[in-house]
């Protein structure tokens, strides 16, 4: 995110709400394919651009609408949740139906509920869970593209689920993210990763208290070069011991990881 875009959040974020507002907390599902990401941008389509587009349009009302995480381009949500403040006295059933009215095709509100005054969707998280999703075939499958990374190679699943162990707990994730993640530590508690296969699909769930920028994807990839024999399990150890992320794998494309849920 540029300083113009961080500045351009922050004084939204900081913006006092209308007198006698409400909070309301939204839960989004969105397939992220043609968004680029969660976070307003100028002259892109993004998801909170969406949302505060609509409301303007539904109610006459200019909200700030605080997601509880930036999902990337690509990257797509059944259980993102957010919040706002919001002045109209409509009742949230009326809401949820009249946004989705409007909203495009790929992104919907699933639940809308009164929220307590001093509810933040980002900042009262306690965690949350995100599934990735491997389509492992050597065809290709057109029904998977938009919401699975297509890898054609074999996985030796013993490899890759000995590895995944290795990652459970509290440590220090600095080799699983990105070169430009601005987050001041790194250390992170990860309560659990399954991994689990149904024929060609394979899926990562991996819930933690708080999550590094791309972790999910670093540590997807990681993993399915440790099944391709192309890293050692050992590589994870190393990756946690010294923090060196060129040791690791790729960064798994985005369009396999959704938000699942979000714990409060």
């Amino acid at each position: 995110m540029s300083d113009a875009q961080h500045k351009a959040d922050e004084q939204h974020a900081t913006h006092a709400p209308p007198p006698g507002s409400r909070v309301l907390r939204v839960v989004v599902a969105y397939d992220g394919t043609d968004f680029s990401g969660w976070q307003r941008q100028p002259g892109m389509r993004t998801v909170q651009g969406c949302l505060e587009d609509a409301i303007r349009e539904l109610l006459g009302e200019e909200v700030f609408v605080r997601g509880a995480g930036r999902t990337d381009a690509g990257v797509h949500a059944d259980g993102q949740v957010a919040s706002f403040a919001l002045a109209n006295r409509i009742p949230p059933h009326g809401f949820l139906r009249g946004l989705n009215s409007i909203l495009p095709a790929d992104v919907a509100l699933q639940e809308v509920a009164e929220a307590a005054p001093d509810f933040d969707a980002r900042f009262s998280a306690r965690g949350k869970v995100y599934r990735y999703t491997v389509w492992n075939h050597v065809v290709r499958s057109p029904r998977h593209a938009r919401t699975a990374w297509h890898v054609r190679r074999p996985l030796d699943m013993a490899a890759i689920r000995a590895a995944a162990a290795m990652l459970v707990g509290e440590h220090d994730f600095r080799a699983f993210r990105a070169s430009d993640c601005e987050r001041r530590t790194t250390r992170r508690i990860l309560r659990r990763l399954d991994v689990d296969r149904q024929g060609a699909v394979l899926t990562f769930d991996v819930e933690a208290t708080a999550f590094l920028k791309n972790m999910v994807r670093i540590v997807v990839g990681t993993l399915v070069d440790v099944g391709r024999a192309q890293l050692s399990p050992e590589t994870i150890l190393r990756m946690l011991e010294t923090g060196d992320r060129t040791q690791g794998g790729m960064t798994a494309p985005p369009q396999g990881l959704t938000l699942l849920r979000v714990m409060y």
